[in-house]
């Protein structure tokens, strides 16, 4: 599974995906500055799980109908980088293949996710 980290997602998150072996592109050391819409369509070009702490992207996908391969929006406020890291690597190692194509929410002791996207 490869992933595209937002530039707004913590630096620490990214490097605890990579130190586990996953394929990560983060904005932030490439494409710092682009909008929204771009992120998502590289995300879809790239096949890539888009990551982001944005909440703008929920309106891209169901309310302008965005096509996405998924978008995990990441919602820890007030945690340690360290502790959203060890969240979101829990969340994708147990659901993995369920945030494909689909709109997930990760808070604080939930994830929520929504495939009818249409």
């Amino acid at each position: 599974m490869n992933f595209l980290a937002d530039e707004n997602v913590d630096r620490q998150i990214v490097e605890r995906l990579r130190h586990e072996g996953f394929d990560v592109r983060y904005i932030a050391e490439t494409d710092s500055g682009i909008s929204d819409d771009e992120v998502l369509d590289l995300a879809n070009r790239e096949e890539s799980l888009l990551l982001t702490a944005d909440k703008d992207f929920g309106e891209l996908v169901f309310r302008q109908r965005k096509i996405t391969g998924g978008v995990v929006l990441i919602r820890l406020a007030g945690l340690t980088p360290a502790r959203k890291a060890e969240i979101v690597f829990d969340t994708i190692n147990k659901h993995g293949t369920e945030l494909l194509n689909a709109f997930s929410v990760v808070t604080i002791g939930a994830i929520r996710i929504r495939h009818e996207i249409d």
